[in-house]
């Protein structure tokens, strides 16, 4: 038998190498790309490394917790009957790979435990970052009512580690049931801050942020400031669509306004530069238009503040699916690192 065992392996591979070659002829033309294409933003360097093994550790500590890859799944979904299935799909692909998550708008439990199922994905997390999540509209009417406990108590029941807290004063303005916010939310975040003990995230929905209120963020002890910018899903241009003719007509340029993660990143920079000490906020989340690994290495590698990237939809459009699911996230990590071996980002000049 160990005679045979060469030539035949040696004819299974002469039999892989012509079927591979069979293919490469077929796909050539289709294979063919224009220079135009060629993406700008990294220095593609082959010569420097061998490929990435499990050994490659690019985990990241995060509020005396370790992801063990900087992905994080923004909030999404709840108050739906598909909401379980999703959450708990994603609470566990978080537990299996090391990542971090925030929930969906847990709104609808501060008063009930109606829904408490679909959110509930502790023991599927396990050890890793969990966040409830709860619109900027809510802290204010909490403050107002003297019931910021019910934010602990929320906290508690879901055993998160801490708030995330949206701002979306435009998508509230352009939503026929919106709500209206009397204070600014700098104001609110600053006051509360002062009186809670666990981690508040505070994010954005879609639009960004400008650098007047980037500056103000970073000025305050936050775990993290989401970015959320334009170019991912947008919830004002989501708003407007539920809304009739006449009002899509008449505020259709409205959701057009907005920051990118491009931008976002600049003045960070600039802000960290002419304020080094004042610069509170512990982690930047990239986040909106993050389309696949690529972009967020592209930002983590390129901001000097401590950061990590989240992506929201597509890790949705396989949540129903654990299997697909899964293995959209091995790609994505394997990716991950391929770029972590062979790419080196272009930094800002002057």
């Amino acid at each position: 038998m160990g005679n045979n065992t060469g030539p035949q392996l040696k004819e299974e591979a002469d039999n892989q190498a012509s079927s591979r070659k069979e293919d490469h002829i077929d796909l050539a033309f289709k294979s063919a790309v224009a220079v135009t294409q060629a993406d700008a933003r990294f220095y593609y360097e082959p010569m420097l490394k061998g490929h990435p093994d499990d050994t490659l550790d690019i985990s990241l500590g995060f509020l005396n917790k370790r992801m063990q890859y900087p992905i994080w799944v923004s909030s999404m979904t709840g108050g739906t009957e598909k909401a379980k299935r999703i959450n708990h799909n994603l609470g566990r692909i978080c537990g299996e790979f090391g990542l971090g998550m925030g929930l969906g708008s847990c709104r609808q439990l501060l008063y009930e435990d109606k829904r408490i199922e679909e959110f509930d994905i502790r023991d599927q997390m396990k050890d890793q970052p969990l966040f409830v999540n709860l619109g900027i509209a809510q802290i204010e009417e909490l403050t107002e009512g003297k019931a910021l406990d019910r934010i602990d108590e929320l906290i508690s029941k879901l055993r998160a580690d801490g708030l995330i807290i949206h701002i979306n004063p435009l998508q509230e303005w352009l939503q026929p049931e919106g709500d209206r916010i009397k204070t600014s939310p700098f104001n609110l975040i600053s006051k509360l801050l002062e009186v809670v003990d666990y981690p508040v995230i505070v994010k954005e929905v879609g639009q960004g942020f400008g650098p007047e209120s980037l500056r103000k963020l970073m000025q305050l002890p936050l775990a993290a400031v989401d970015l959320a910018g334009f170019g991912g899903t947008n919830f004002s241009k989501l708003e407007l669509l539920r809304s009739d003719e006449i009002k899509l007509n008449a505020y259709k340029d409205v959701f057009n306004l907005g920051h990118s993660c491009e931008q976002m990143l600049e003045w960070i920079e600039q802000i960290k530069r002419k304020n080094p000490s004042g610069i509170k906020c512990e982690k930047i989340i990239f986040s909106g238009g993050i389309r696949n690994f690529l972009d967020g290495y592209y930002f983590i590698k390129k901001c000097s503040h401590p950061s990590f990237y989240a992506q929201a939809s597509s890790f949705l459009k396989y949540a129903l699916d654990y299997e697909a699911l899964r293995r959209h996230v091995i790609l994505q990590i394997e990716g991950l690192k391929m770029a972590h071996a062979f790419l080196d980002v272009k930094t800002y000049e002057g």
